[in-house]
């Protein structure tokens, strides 16, 4: 067996030497969260949306089966799981697979000769905790998309139906005399910007005038021929990742659309030297929970299918792109994928755009027989 190291979280880092514990369980088993709290930190993951949630897992699994650690064997995995899908009917194989993945992680930490835990258990229980999560018991990796199929990217008539939805709100807060407008033609201008540059919600609500962009091969666009983003996804630690994101000839609407919204909108929310773009009533900062609001309000009022969220316009943007024949890199780029098929995922293109295709190589194929139908 491996020799115990000082990494972060090592069990005689954690563990109080000389200490006899009144009920020692209880008390190991809360040493070991810590210690993997540590060693999660060590690696730069976050509290909040990382390391939060895969401790209430591991307390949670450990209340339903009513064991510890060094207790748990692969069956009360697999109750646990069925329990799950039996109580909760919206339980996602997605859910599922990231459920797994951080009990997995979690039994890797406790059973690693080098963070002690073994040495530990055996010492003061006889037992030692062992991996109940293997391969004949775990959801099988066969597609690399599993969320919710009715999640999709809208078609260019759901698009104009939400915008001109977003834009009729303005009117309709207007005509009844109630406070509100300025706040819509915000949201209108803001879900636009979500589907012009295909944003996650971060990214949009994070941006500051300074992120606007002139592009030296788009002047016409002036400070709106590209978005800086500088709060893009974050993967194992490491810090957001930054892209541009440029104004695409098929998109530059967007460009009225934003210069509208900073020059006869967002001066009226008198924030002064905010540097946000999206500001609030109270002058500060459009908040990710307030833009899901802005869609679904939005959505409603169009009459769209309520599985439809916020990040579908991103779907869409992607998918559109692509219908505009786009090169796949470029797609990517503008995406802020660290992998094509990462992309490919987010792609719905339509039967239009794939009959064109088809017309397009048949006349390629049968060059003076084949005529493309317009």
């Amino acid at each position: 067996m491996a020799e115990t190291a000082d990494l972060a979280g090592a069990a005689h880092l954690v563990l109080v030497d000389g200490v006899s514990y009144l009920d020692p369980a209880p008390a190991v088993f809360e040493a070991m969260l810590e210690g993997w709290t540590k060693q999660q930190r060590a690696r730069f993951l976050k509290w909040d949306g990382t390391i939060k949630p895969r401790l209430s897992l591991v307390r949670r699994f450990a209340e339903f089966s009513n064991l510890y650690p060094w207790q748990w064997q692969p069956a009360e995995f697999e109750a646990f799981m069925d329990h799950l899908q039996s109580r909760t009917p919206t339980f996602t194989v997605s859910s599922g697979r990231n459920y797994q993945n951080h009990l997995r992680m979690f039994c890797e930490y406790i059973t690693d000769p080098r963070y002690g835990w073994m040495a530990v258990c055996q010492q003061r229980f006889g037992e030692v905790p062992v991996q109940i999560l293997h391969e004949w018991n775990t959801v099988t990796h066969v597609s690399a998309y599993e969320g919710d199929p009715r999640r999709r990217p809208l078609t260019y008539d759901e698009i104009q139906a939400l915008f001109d939805a977003a834009d009729g709100r303005v009117e309709q807060i207007r005509k009844r005399g109630r406070k509100g407008a300025l706040t819509a033609m915000r949201d209108s201008a803001l879900l636009k910007a979500y589907y012009a540059y295909g944003l996650r919600r971060r990214e949009n609500v994070g941006l500051d005038l300074a992120d606007l962009r002139r592009n030296p091969k788009a002047a016409q666009y002036k400070r709106y021929g590209a978005l800086f983003i500088r709060w893009g996804k974050s993967s194992k630690g490491s810090p957001p990742k930054r892209r541009t994101v440029f104004t695409v000839p098929e998109m530059d609407w967007i460009v009225d659309v934003i210069d509208h919204y900073l020059t006869e909108v967002r001066p009226r929310f008198g924030v002064g030297t905010h540097p946000a773009i999206w500001v609030t009533e109270r002058s500060g900062r459009l908040s990710r929970r307030s833009a899901n609001e802005a869609f679904e309000a939005a959505r409603e009022a169009a009459d769209l299918p309520e599985e439809l969220d916020l990040h579908c316009l991103r779907h869409s943007y992607i998918t559109h792109l692509v219908e505009f024949d786009y090169p796949e890199r470029f797609v990517q780029d503008q995406a802020g994928h660290g992998y094509a098929s990462t992309t490919a995922i987010y792609t719905g293109v339509s039967d239009e755009y794939r009959n064109r295709l088809l017309h397009t190589k048949l006349g390629q194929r049968f060059p003076g027989i084949w005529e493309d139908p317009k």
